[in-house]
């Protein structure tokens, strides 16, 4: 019997071999060729009925030309070691500015590098067209800050308060101490395809109530403008974000070999007007949505083991993550979007936090062309936490704390003192405070003045603790 007269099924590889392009259609097109050929027709006909439903290859994407699209800078050089900072955020954002997709970017005044060249700096913004770029949202997902009216509450009294309910270090917490996830959430996440994983679904359970660590925070001081107490807290989405944005990245991956190979593998993106496009923007909503009640959990419960009567306002603002505006997908790695309706729960006030020894800024978005809509994140670095450490000489992290936090409440959750968090490793705040004013970024409109933080401190890395157990 000849191949066209014997009646064993069709097979992805006779898809392949007549030109079919593996995908989610494979399903659909080998169920009508086997009914076809349980009716008796022959593979060449069952090919011809198929032909029609081929999939074309894309034309790929060559990178733009150095210089084509341009970026903003609302940056200034005061010194050597900005001087050495902002060269290399220029250079990689000139590599990142040549991505296919991107047609505009911007660099804020706490800009720093953020890994290979060619990655989105912290402080930068990237607008794509019909691209979601899970490397320029970073595994911290929805990095964000919240923060809480507290009336007259004793600032000593809410920081004891917040640092018997807050979880910092990594992992999350353990069995019958933890926070309540929302079940509505949960099976929205098994409806999503990013999110529906054991691995994520259980996270989301474990690390809710969690702060994780190195710069993420739960500050308390008061409002310069009224005197009331406030909390802030500054975290991402966890266990559940990092999952998800490994997944995004496999999936962007992808797309990347074929429609653009020539694209870094950071910058890789998923076409917007795809399915798995869709499905990966309705997860991220998601893994917002998660993200701002861990920070409700956190506030909450200090509120109430606080015993805090008067409660005033609470508002929030994401700094990583993606923001659709008009027909562009705008990336803001570490910048705060600053125009009004960002997201339906925007207030028109952001918050700017800058280091322990200085105060939170409440800001008004100015909607900058020049920022492409945005305002800083914080403060940034202009060196990386090793050459802080290398500065340090013999000062030790605890006689720098005393130095730098003079009067103020500093406590480091889950090690000891973490000095690449300590204000000398960061830039000057009035410096950057200075750059928001001339550059128009944002308006200043409260400084909420520190009591106190929490931190997670110097915590050894999980597998040192995995190798220690194994001795």
């Amino acid at each position: 019997m000849t191949e066209e007269t014997q009646h064993y099924p069709v097979t992805g590889d006779h898809l392949k071999d007549w030109g079919h392009r593996p995908g989610k259609q494979f399903p659909a097109l080998l169920a009508k060729a086997n009914e076809m050929r349980a009716e008796g027709f022959g593979l060449v006909r069952i090919r011809q009925e198929l032909d029609s439903e081929i999939v074309p290859l894309p034309e790929t994407m060559a990178l733009r030309a150095p210089g084509d699209v341009s970026f903003h800078e609302n940056i200034d050089v005061g010194h050597p070691d900005e001087e050495d900072n902002v060269a290399k955020v220029r250079e990689t954002m000139t590599a990142l500015m040549r991505t296919p997709t991107i047609e505009a970017g911007a660099i804020m005044p706490d800009a720093c590098p953020a890994g290979p060249m060619g990655t989105i700096p912290v402080g930068g913004v990237a607008a794509a067209r019909n691209a979601i770029h899970p490397g320029m949202h970073s595994a911290d997902i929805c990095c964000s800050v919240m923060i809480t009216d507290l009336g007259n509450a004793d600032p000593k009294a809410v920081l004891d308060a917040a640092q018997s309910v807050t979880h910092f270090g990594p992992g999350g917490r353990p069995q019958g101490k933890r926070f309540t996830t929302s079940l509505k959430l949960l099976d929205a996440f098994r409806e999503n395809p990013f999110l529906n994983s054991p691995k994520i679904l259980r996270m989301a359970q474990e690390h809710m109530g969690t702060q994780g660590d190195g710069n993420h925070f739960l500050f308390v001081g008061r409002s310069r403008k009224t005197g009331r107490t406030a909390i802030v807290t500054h975290h991402g989405s966890r266990g559940p974000g990092a999952v998800l944005y490994k997944r995004g990245m496999h999936v962007a991956e992808k797309f990347r070999k074929e429609l653009s190979p020539q694209t870094a593998k950071q910058n890789a993106w998923i076409p917007a007007d795809t399915e798995e496009g869709r499905d990966y923007w309705e997860a991220l909503q998601l893994i917002r949505k998660w993200t701002k009640a861990n920070h409700n959990a956190i506030h909450q419960a200090t509120v109430e083991t606080a015993r805090v009567g008067d409660v005033g306002d609470r508002f929030w603002n994401e700094h990583n993550f993606v923001f659709k505006r008009d027909d562009l997908f705008y990336h803001g790695k570490g910048a705060t979007p600053a125009w009004d309706g960002y997201a339906a729960d925007a207030t028109g006030l952001t918050l700017i936090p800058l280091n322990m020894s200085e105060p939170v800024l409440v800001v008004r978005g100015k909607n900058a062309d020049h920022g492409l809509g945005f305002s800083p994140h914080g403060a940034g670095r202009n060196f990386s936490r090793s050459e802080h450490k290398r500065r340090m000489g013999s000062v030790t992290p605890d006689e720098m704390l005393k130095a730098e936090t003079e009067g103020l409440d500093v406590r480091f959750h889950a090690g000891g003192v973490d000095a690449s968090e300590l204000p000398s490793s960061y830039k000057s705040a009035g410096s950057v405070v200075a750059q928001i004013k001339s550059y128009d970024l944002a308006e200043i409109e409260d400084y909420i003045d520190p009591y106190g933080c929490i931190m997670a401190g110097d915590v050894p890395p999980f597998w040192m603790n995995r190798k220690k157990g194994r001795r």
